[in-house]
């Protein structure tokens, strides 16, 4: 069984923001990141340091989900664009609040040193006897790491540190999905109470390097376990002391995860043969059974979303028109009282009618997507 998850994001306004412009003002607009990668600009509001946006998006998420991140950007025409700050929300937030999460957030300073992402693959190993032994570190590979470069990649390498010694792996260039394959050995300390730290850094030839993210591991609560293996996420360094977070204005948002299991195709043949069956014969006293209860069970939030399915589905079967002439015909049939308070609640074949002549203004993309 897989897993279909999305999320709906609305944007709604920003207040107290700094200024950032000699004008005394700024000209804010929001970029949107799912786990470091910018998908959503919503428009810039010029001159405000409260702007509305008010957008509305819905995002197909990538299994490997973690967190969804708002940064406020100052747009300029001559220069680079200032950073604001950011606000974050991870997925075990959302998780929380399966309704969706709705509030004002406080903009938090934007630290190059957090703005890590990806996974390294490791494996940790205690050697040898109690007289001397060994802990081993062996580093294999890292995916999906930060792009730090110009280029659109990072020259990483690790940094390996144990009770105050420090190693470091070769550099391998202009990747983010670097194998080193190399492996470091320490002395274990059994009274040592620091921890072991593998570090990923992008390596400059001329500026100071970047921080791409680290995992520690506590050496003491893992001497019973001899060997540990896998892939662990990078974590941001968060040694620094953070300002104020109300300096920096807040953010409105609503955001709402949704996650749906999408069962393999047979386990949905028996509700499409039972909707083909209906439509091919057509209303049985005046009525079509399956459709009208479809219609009465149906949400208000999801009902075009309900309509876009069933004109897809119908479409696959090729009884697409027979479809919505029955709808129509249904709707023609109700009394002038029936109609009106029918029109007044939205019912299923009045959504279907506007999704059909919206996508026919627009091309038949709608239907394929």
């Amino acid at each position: 069984m897989a897993r279909r998850s999305s999320l709906f994001i609305r944007v709604v306004e920003g207040k107290h923001l700094p200024a950032k412009d000699i004008t005394g003002s700024s000209d804010p607009y929001c970029i949107v990141k799912i786990d470091n990668e910018a998908i959503i600009r919503t428009a810039t509001v010029w001159k405000t340091l409260s702007p509305f946006w008010g957008e509305e998006y819905e995002v197909h998420l990538p299994p490997t989900f973690h967190s969804v991140s708002f940064y406020v950007m100052d747009e300029d025409a001559l220069s680079r664009d200032d950073v604001i700050g950011k606000v974050c929300i991870t997925r075990d937030v959302l998780t929380e609040h399966p309704k969706g999460y709705s509030g004002w957030l406080n903009l938090t300073e934007i630290d190059p040193d957090e703005e890590v992402q990806g996974e390294i693959h490791l494996q940790i190993e205690i050697l040898g006897s109690d007289a001397a032994r060994k802990l081993r570190c062996s580093v294999f590979e890292a995916r999906d790491l930060a792009r730090k470069d110009r280029n659109g990649a990072s020259d990483p390498f690790v940094r390996v540190r144990y009770n105050s010694k420090t190693q470091e792996s070769s550099v391998v260039k202009k990747s983010c999905y670097p194998r080193w394959n190399e492996t470091f050995e320490f002395d274990l300390d059994e009274s040592a109470a620091e921890k072991l730290c593998i570090e990923v850094w992008d390596w400059d030839l001329v500026s100071r390097n970047d921080f791409l993210g680290k995992v520690v591991f506590n050496i003491q609560g893992s001497q019973t376990v001899q060997q540990e293996e896998g892939w662990f996420r990078l974590r941001p360094d968060k040694s620094k002391p953070r300002v104020d977070e109300g300096n920096l204005g807040s953010l409105q948002l609503q955001v709402r995860l949704r996650d749906e299991p999408v069962l393999p195709g047979s386990y949905y043949q028996p509700l499409v043969q039972l909707l083909c069956q209906e439509v091919k014969a057509g209303p049985k006293d005046g009525k079509l059974r399956l459709i009208t209860l479809i219609d009465e069970t149906t949400t208000a939030e999801c009902r075009q979303e309900v309509a876009i399915n069933l004109v897809k589905l119908f479409l696959g079967q090729g009884l697409a028109n027979e479809f919505l002439d029955l709808l129509f015909k249904l709707e023609l049939d109700k009394t002038g009282a029936a109609s009106c308070s029918a029109a007044a609640c939205y019912p299923l074949e009045c959504v279907i009618g506007l999704v059909v002549s919206t996508d026919a203004r627009a091309g038949d993309d709608g239907l394929d997507n």
